[in-house]
C-alpha cells in the first residue's frame, strides 16, 4: 500500500506508515465503504489520539491517516484509498473544524483536499465526521478490541 500511495505528491502519503499504527490488525470500516483499514497518527497527532474518546482538540498539525484494502470473496485482496485528515490552524475551514480532508487513490491520484483542488469530492468526509466534532474534534476512533495500547 505504501507504494501504492507513494506514487501521489502528498508529502503524508509517504510518510504515514512510519507512523504510530494504532490497529493491531485490519477491521472494517463501515464509514470508509467498508474496507479493511488501519489507523495511523503521526508524531504530532500520536499522543492525543492514544487518549481516543477523551481526545480533546487536536493539536495544530496533527495528521491521522487511514490506509485501505478490499478482499473479494476469492480471496483476491486490492489497495484500496488513503484517507488522511490534519488539523490546521484556527480559520482554515470551519465547516470542517479547520481539519484538511484528503483522499489519495491506489495509483497515487488525490481525488480531493479540503480547501484545494477537488475539495467538493471531500465535502462527504467534512458531512460524517461533522457527527462526532462537538465530542471528539471530528475524530473517529476504531473499535476497542482492535486498539494498540
Amino acid at each position: 500500500m505504501k507504494a501504492a500511495y507513494s506514487k501521489s505528491d502528498n508529502l503524508w502519503a509517504k510518510w504515514y506508515a512510519h507512523w504510530k499504527k494504532f490497529s493491531n490488525q485490519p477491521y472494517v470500516s463501515a464509514t470508509h465503504g467498508g474496507r479493511f483499514v488501519h489507523n495511523y497518527a503521526s508524531k504530532k497527532a500520536s499522543g492525543q489520539y492514544a487518549k481516543f474518546e477523551n481526545v480533546g482538540k487536536m493539536t495544530h498539525g496533527g495528521v491521522l491517516a487511514k490506509d485501505s484494502f478490499t478482499v473479494t470473496p476469492q480471496g483476491k485482496v486490492s489497495v484500496g484509498p488513503l484517507f488522511l485528515m490534519e488539523k490546521m490552524k484556527a480559520g482554515f475551514n470551519k465547516a470542517s473544524g479547520d481539519w484538511r480532508y484528503t483522499l489519495i487513490m491506489p495509483h497515487g491520484q488525490t481525488v480531493g483536499t479540503t480547501n484545494g483542488k477537488g475539495s467538493k469530492n471531500v465535502k462527504f468526509c467534512i458531512d460524517c465526521h461533522t457527527a462526532v466534532a462537538d465530542n471528539q474534534d471530528a475524530m473517529f476512533f476504531l473499535p476497542a478490541e482492535f486498539r494498540v495500547k
